[in-house]
């Protein structure tokens, strides 16, 4: 038995297992069609939500077992060191506006 010979019998097999498991064998080509579409369309919307909102998930996750590990300190050491180009910011952005509604006012 060649390669490809032996490769789709177990292709076979699989399908077989697959209509038998989920009772597919008894419906109607027409019903199996809207039962795989489903099936299909399901498993396609978690993959999508798995590739775009896992990797966002697991960050939150690891930051938060970091900040867990770590303790506060951590987060004051950053907190600190950000401070003055936070001020720095927080300056530019307060003179914008009010030169921005100096010209309003004019």
């Amino acid at each position: 038995m060649s390669m490809f010979a032996s490769t789709f019998r177990w292709l076979q097999r699989k399908r077989y297992q697959y209509e038998v498991t989920f009772s597919l064998y008894m419906l109607t080509p027409t019903e199996k069609f809207i039962f795989n579409s489903f099936l299909f369309l399901f498993f396609s919307m978690i993959i999508i939500a798995m590739t775009l909102y896992l990797p966002q998930h697991i960050t939150f996750i690891t930051n938060r077992a970091w900040f867990y590990y770590n303790g506060d300190e951590s987060a004051k050491s950053a907190l600190t060191s950000a401070s003055p180009v936070l001020e720095a910011v927080a300056k530019e952005t307060i003179a914008k506006t009010a030169v921005a509604d100096l010209r309003k006012e004019l």
